[in-house]
């Protein structure tokens, strides 16, 4: 399969290439590198720096379906600059899809966000919980899921939107190359936990210690970034046209503040410095994604545990120091 992969120069699209090549597809990468970095698309990937608008005729291309990651993902940003985030997002969508519909491209797996549930009191969340995003960013995703599934029935579009919280760990290729997180702004809790340990950063804050959780701290859901590309390759052979299939991706159970940051520690071999703040405004005590539908409809479940997410992020920032 010859597959368009949207911000492939980015954390998770370049694992998701990488992978999709290691598999045997053919993989073309387009990102304008706003947030990307080129030497992330992986050898043997197609690469073309351009935004989605520019896409405009894809007739040519030979592609068999698209994996959409290009998008603008920082949650407080977003509340800053809303009208970026809709512009890029959702205008930016839809006239990918009408590139794909003049080129008779029938399917779209597309890398949507948690987000669109916003605060939940039933967990693990479930696809058919209330959408009630708390954020343009969270808000821009859902507007995508709507679009597609409109252009699904009216269509025949083959899609199928992933919906996922944390995204950690790293990828080792078995020639030995690495794709990993390098944020401009980092804003997830792993990364900037092995900043502190390695003293880029003072401490590692600790946003509250009373919440009506096992240790105090909030529990968020975490996957690795090798079973999310799994996922999302799944996700081509699930897509089924006239249909949007729209599917949490999750743990189940999610992990405490505290239990990456001991986990980090644990990795690291020295314990991570932490400054306890009062809890930040707007943050729910649990959210954690029911993954019974993605076991239903993609054969899928997460393997690998978050120690493995912290070591393989671990072991990716010391090459990266070392290279």
């Amino acid at each position: 399969m010859r597959v368009l992969v949207t911000g492939g120069a980015g954390y998770i699209g370049s694992v998701v290439a990488a992978r999709l090549l290691a598999t045997g597809h053919e993989v073309i990468v387009v990102d304008d590198l706003s947030t990307g970095h080129e030497d992330a698309v992986p050898a043997g990937a197609t690469f073309h720096k351009t935004a989605i608008t520019a896409l405009t005729d894809l007739s040519e291309w030979n592609v068999d379906a698209v994996i959409h990651f290009a998008a603008k993902s920082l949650v407080g940003e977003s509340t800053q600059q809303p009208a970026a985030y809709w512009q890029n997002n959702v205008v930016g969508t839809v006239a990918l899809l009408e590139t794909l519909r003049a080129a008779g491209i029938g399917t779209i797996v597309f890398s949507s966000s948690a987000a669109t549930y916003g605060g939940q009191e039933q967990q693990p969340i479930t696809e058919d919980a209330p959408t009630r995003p708390t954020s343009p960013y969270g808000a821009t995703k859902l507007a995508v899921d709507l679009a597609l599934t409109d252009y699904a029935v009216s269509y025949g579009l083959a899609a199928v939107s992933l919906r996922y919280f944390n995204v950690a760990g790293a990828l080792r290729t078995a020639q030995g190359q690495w794709y990993g997180e390098r944020h401009a702004t980092e804003t997830h809790l792993i990364p900037n936990a092995i900043k502190a340990v390695r003293g880029e950063i003072d401490a590692m804050r600790l946003f509250g210690t009373d919440y009506p959780t096992p240790d105090g701290t909030c529990v968020r859901d975490y996957i690795h970034v090798v079973d999310l590309a799994d996922a999302h390759i799944r996700a081509l052979d699930a897509a089924t046209a006239g249909t949007h299939h729209v599917i949490n991706l999750g743990s189940g159970t999610g992990s405490s503040v505290r239990e990456v940051l001991d986990a980090v520690g644990q990795v690291a071999g020295t314990p991570v410095p932490v400054l306890e703040s009062a809890r930040r405004a707007g943050d729910p005590p649990v959210l954690v994604a029911s993954n019974a539908r993605a076991r239903e409809v993609l054969g899928w479940e997460p393997r690998l545990g978050l120690l493995s997410m912290v070591a393989d992020a671990w072991a990716f920032e010391q090459q990266r120091s070392t290279a």
